[in-house]
Order: C-alpha cells, then structure tokens, then sequence
C-alpha cells in the first residue's frame, strides 16, 4: 500500500499542476461573487496543508516560506492580504512539484508510525498515522481542485 499511496500522491499533484499551468495571473486572482478565496489561494492552501499534514505531524521540519500560514492557512482568505508580494505561478508550482518528492524521500519508510497527536478533522476522521494524514491529503486536495476548475470557468467566462 504504501507505494500506491505515495504514486497517487505523486498523480494527484501532477493532475493539479497541469490544470494551472499557464494561467493569467488575472484567472489566478480572479474571486467570482459569492466565493472567498481564488486560484492563488487554493494552490497555497494545498501546499500548506500537505506540508502539515506530512511533515509537522510526523515530526519533521516543514519548508513554508515566509507568510504562507499567514495566506494560506485554514480560514484566510485573498480580501485579508495586504499590498504584498505574493508568490507566481510559477513559484508556486514549483514548491507544489517537489513537495511530493520529498515526502516519497523522507516518509516512505515511515507510514505506519503513529503520530505524537492525533486530529480529527472537521468531518469526524480521526486521523493516527503518518499514512492516515497522507490518505487524508488525497481528499483534501480533490476538494481544492475541484475549486480551482470552477473558479477557471468563472475566470473563462468573465476576463
């Protein structure tokens, strides 16, 4: 299992990263009425949430550059960002592309450990294992991209 696991992971965050390449960084920005967050803010947010779901709770440092939390973290939003420089496209799918390759490098052998603190989710799943929390990501990101292509049609639709 653990194997497939870290492909799908691998899969998953490739299938994300097609569906950005390329896009205008006014598609990226792009907040259609009645949404909160945009393009910009779910590739940050997936790679936020990845980075703790995988490394702080295994125990492991994590690698988020300055002001990530701050943008991307649960419950921000683009309309709380100041005047700042945010991350491109292109950096950000850069940080997107290697961190798969750094959970194949530093977790494969550790999937079954359980965790120092265990979380439930919002949704009830009480996640233990460093396996659980990757699981857990998959959702987590289908979720995001699924975002993403809706806000790319209203973006489509609308610049």
């Amino acid at each position: 299992m653990s194997q497939t696991l870290l492909n799908h992971l691998a899969f998953v965050r490739q299938v994300t990263i097609t569906a950005t390449q390329g896009l205008p960084e006014q598609a990226l920005d792009y907040i259609p009425e009645g949404f909160n967050n945009n393009i910009r803010w779910n590739l940050g947010h997936i790679f936020v949430i990845q980075e703790k779901f995988a490394f702080q709770f295994a125990g492991e440092p994590m690698q988020l550059p300055d002001n990530f939390e701050r943008w991307f973290a649960k419950g921000t939003k683009p309309a709380d960002w100041k005047e700042e420089q945010l991350p491109t496209l292109d950096e950000l799918l850069k940080l997107l592309a290697e961190q798969p390759v750094r959970i194949q490098k530093e977790l494969q052998h550790r999937l079954d450990e359980q965790v120092k603190a265990p979380l439930t989710t919002g949704n009830g799943l009480t996640l233990s294992t460093i396996e659980e929390f990757l699981s857990y990501t998959l959702f987590h990101e289908g979720i995001h991209f699924n975002a993403i292509n809706t806000l790319k049609r209203f973006a489509a639709n609308s610049l």
